[in-house]
Formats: C-alpha cells, sequence, structure tokens
C-alpha cells in the first residue's frame, strides 16, 4: 500500500492512532474491563464502525458534493493561507463547536439521549471514545465544518490538526493516566499547570465521565472540552483535581437497552424510557 494513501486518509490516520491505544491498553492490561458486558462491546463496536466506516465518510462526501455544486469556485479558496492561520480556524469551526455541542448535548433532553451511551459505560478506557448513537456524530457541527475549510483547501492543515487532537483525546479517554506519572515530577509542576488547563488530560476528562457528583472529583456538567480544555477554563466549566472519580457511569437514570443507545430514536425502551425521560429533565436543570 501507498503510504502516502494511508497519511492523506483521515479515517485511515484515525484507525491507526485508534489501534495504537488499544494495543497500549492491551500491553498494561487496561483494555479489558472487568465489569464490562456483552451490551458495552456491542455498543463500542458497533458505534465504533458506523461513525468510521459510514458516518464520516458520508459526511465528507455530502459536503464536498453541496459545496461543489453551490459554490464551485471556492474549491481551494484558502489553500494560499497560512498554515498557524488555517489550524487556527479548525480550533474554532471544530473543536470551539464541537465543546459547545457537547455543552448543549448535557442540557437538552434530546441531544442526551444521542449522547448517554457515552456515559454509561462504568469505566474509562480507548474503547469508549466513539461510543455514542449512531446520529450523535452525523448532527455534529464541528465535522460539518471541517469538511467545508477541506474543501477550501485546508486538507494539509486538517490531516496535522487531526493527528494532534486524536492523540489528545484518545489520551484523554485511555484507561491508561498518563498525567499521574508527570504531576509527581516537581520539575515538571509548572508545565503540569499550564498543560492541564490547555488540552484535555485523563485526570479533566475523567471528571466529565464520574458516576457521583458529590465524591469531590466529578463534573459531568463541566470538563466538556476535546482536544483543548481550554475552551472550559475559558467559558467557566471547567474543574481540576488532578484526581480521577472512583466510580463512572450515569448517576439515578434507569437503564436502556444496547439498540436504544446506538439507535434512538428509531428504537425506544418501552419500560425504561418513560423513566429517564423525568430524569433527563432533571439532567438538563
Amino acid at each position: 500500500m501507498n503510504p502516502s494513501a494511508i497519511v492523506n486518509n483521515p479515517i485511515a490516520v484515525v484507525s491507526l492512532i485508534f489501534l495504537g491505544f488499544i494495543l497500549l491498553e492491551l500491553l498494561l492490561g487496561c483494555f479489558r474491563q472487568p465489569r464490562g458486558q456483552r451490551r458495552d462491546v456491542l455498543i463500542e463496536v458497533i458505534g465504533s464502525s458506523l461513525l468510521l466506516g459510514a458516518t464520516f465518510p458520508l459526511i465528507m462526501f455530502l459536503a464536498d458534493s453541496g459545496l461543489d455544486t453551490l459554490v464551485p469556485q471556492a474549491r481551494g479558496a484558502l489553500a494560499g493561507l497560512p498554515f498557524v492561520a488555517g489550524f487556527a480556524l479548525f480550533l474554532l469551526f471544530d473543536d470551539m463547536t464541537q465543546y459547545w455541542w457537547h455543552r448543549l448535548s448535557h442540557k437538552v433532553p434530546f441531544l442526551y439521549n444521542l449522547h448517554r451511551a457515552h456515559h454509561s459505560a462504568p469505566y474509562m478506557s480507548i474503547r469508549i471514545v466513539y461510543r455514542n448513537n449512531s446520529f450523535y456524530y452525523l448532527l455534529m457541527p464541528g465535522i460539518w465544518f471541517s469538511a467545508a475549510l477541506i474543501y477550501l483547501g485546508l486538507a494539509p492543515v486538517y490531516y496535522v490538526y487531526l493527528i494532534l487532537k486524536m492523540c489528545v483525546i484518545f489520551g484523554a479517554h485511555s484507561s491508561v493516566a498518563w498525567d499521574d506519572k508527570l504531576y509527581r515530577i516537581p520539575v515538571l509542576r509548572p508545565l503540569m499547570w499550564l498543560l492541564e488547563r490547555t488540552i484535555s488530560t485523563p485526570s479533566t476528562h475523567s471528571a466529565h465521565h464520574g458516576l457521583n457528583a458529590d465524591d469531590g472529583v466529578t463534573n459531568y456538567k463541566g470538563n466538556y472540552g476535546n482536544l483543548l480544555f481550554f475552551w472550559d477554563v475559558l467559558f467557566g466549566s471547567a474543574k481540576i483535581t488532578r484526581r480521577r472519580p472512583a466510580q463512572y457511569g450515569i448517576e439515578d437514570m434507569a437503564p436502556v437497552s444496547w439498540q436504544s443507545e446506538l439507535f434512538w430514536p428509531l428504537v425506544r425502551a418501552p419500560k425504561a424510557e418513560p423513566a429517564a425521560s423525568d430524569e433527563l429533565k432533571e439532567l438538563a436543570r
């Protein structure tokens, strides 16, 4: 296979980084979660496969085709933009919009139903990175904006941006607490103070997945950042403790089937979801 074909293929890039983190967790013995169940495996495998194999390529195709029909003269219009400026555009139109999309998903019951699968896992692991409802990413504005920026000629910038973003996001979800080791090195304390306020780390992002809001660590109504944790600092949703919650999951919500978590509203849980409806309203307060 031509190496450039891999480098210039975002799906291949993401898949390779994903595989790298899977191998890391396997080597360290923390990929197979002790509380994992068959439903978790199904949600994670199907959810990840749908995003990488269908949703992402579909958005890229539809955006490219639509823009080519509407504004064919705009193709490559930003190709001459300096790299730093192009990178800043992806931070604003992809990462910042994803922060607000994520934050909104914890406020609006309809959107939370598309996102709850990501939080129902009782563990942190690379396994849960793309554990979301099949429609969650299809509606995510940042992916569509990224496709538009690629159409405008920023594909070379996007590949660099994507590699950096995936490494940070995968590292923040991983069960490998790499930041904990660095916190213990005295000479690195100033660097870690800056780092944890700039990008998502295992400590800050695991707090977003915590089960108990009263444990002193959990902040599931904050710490929304993906690549940049700076958005949480800037918009007042940050909580930094340098610790990880003792438990993960969704607090005070009735469970639903894996089919419902992946394919709601096409698939509804007849018993669990009416009860969950009131709890979603409470969550949105």
